[in-house]
């Protein structure tokens, strides 16, 4: 499916054609394609820009779940994508991705542009997972997605606490109750 604001090198237009357009002020940049420059940049408009890097059967995830939905304002150099299909890969995939093959379930993932995308809760949990994994405070995606949407603090906690057992979920949930207090 082609998304009609969004426009990928060898599509439409050429690779050459959209870098002319660029310099004219006529598209502007955005994940891996190019858009309208008169065009509001949507969550929609970046998950459908990654489509030509993103294979069929993959959701973005983490820091690229987060730029999706807004919370960053920059995407990330290198791509977080997750199995969102019972078949797993059995292909190398791109360099500038990295693949998770633990399968993202359905009631977790929501479409934007077409594209799978993890939720903003799943988004979140998985975030914070990944900073207690590094030894690290909560980093700057994390941090940006509490900021951008307060709401989901609550139900990221609930979610996680019911959820079976992961790595560490333990720390993650901490860092919500501490979080969840201060904002009481």
């Amino acid at each position: 499916m082609v998304w009609p604001f969004v426009y990928a090198p060898g599509e439409r237009l050429s690779a050459a054609e959209l870098t002319a357009a660029r310099l004219d002020g006529d598209v502007v940049e955005v994940g891996e394609s190019f858009m309208p420059a008169d065009v509001v940049e949507s969550p929609e408009i970046r998950a459908a820009s990654l489509r030509p890097l993103v294979a069929h059967g993959l959701a973005l995830t983490h820091e690229s779940a987060a730029w999706v939905h807004g919370a960053l304002p920059e995407p990330p150099t290198r791509h977080s994508v997750q199995r969102c299909t019972e078949r797993r890969r059995n292909h190398v995939l791109d360099h500038r991705l990295h693949y998770r093959d633990l399968r993202l379930p359905p009631h977790e993932t929501v479409h934007l542009g077409g594209m799978p995308v993890s939720s903003r809760v799943r988004t979140l949990c998985d975030l914070l997972r990944a900073d207690a994994a590094a030894g690290e405070a909560p980093r700057r995606a994390a941090v940006a997605m509490l900021a951008t949407f307060p709401d989901v603090l609550t139900e990221a906690y609930d979610s996680l606490a019911a959820s079976g057992p992961l790595p560490f979920k333990r720390q993650a949930l901490v860092w919500l109750e501490t979080l969840r207090v201060r904002t009481m």
